[in-house]
């Protein structure tokens, strides 16, 4: 006759960490792969005209941005409080900077997309047109013609 008795003293073997240091290298490669970097830090306040027939840019990585408004508040006692052109993270203090920032951002794309660049006005909404006018003189002695402005739906397309 077989004996059968409890062995209330057995422990549970040790959780096996062999495995580890291959999750946390899949997770570290996943996030690096997905997650995108902040290219630029605004300086300059955004609130953007709404628009009706507005269009979605396709290939984002041939748009160049260029920020136009009145600085933040934290920059205010350095620039003032009138509207000011950003480019990239600082600020332009001619709108003639702007065709030198043009300059460069063509010659550090591919020459096959060179022609088909966007540069892309985010404009405040409260900001006067001569600075705007300016910026677009700038834009076309560098030869960029392709400009879009940034805006965002209208909730109502009615008047």
């Amino acid at each position: 006759m077989a004996k059968f008795r409890k062995d209330g003293g057995k422990k549970l073997p040790a959780v096996s960490t062999a495995s580890l240091p291959d999750i946390i290298f899949m997770l570290l490669f996943f996030f690096m792969t997905t997650t995108s970097m902040k290219e630029v830090t605004l300086m300059v306040d955004q609130k953007m005209p709404q628009g009706t027939e507005l269009k979605k840019l396709e290939k984002k990585s041939l748009v160049r941005y260029v920020y136009i408004g009145k600085p933040k508040a934290q920059f205010q006692k350095s620039y003032g409080s009138e509207s000011r052109i950003q480019l990239d993270d600082a600020f332009a203090n001619d709108p003639k900077m702007v065709e030198s920032y043009i300059a460069t951002k063509r010659a550090a794309m591919n020459e096959d997309d060179q022609p088909f660049m966007i540069v892309s006005l985010k404009v405040d909404k409260d900001t006067k047109m001569g600075i705007v006018t300016d910026v677009k003189q700038a834009l076309r002695k560098a030869q960029a013609l392709n400009i879009s402005y940034t805006a965002t739906q209208r909730a109502n397309s009615n008047y």
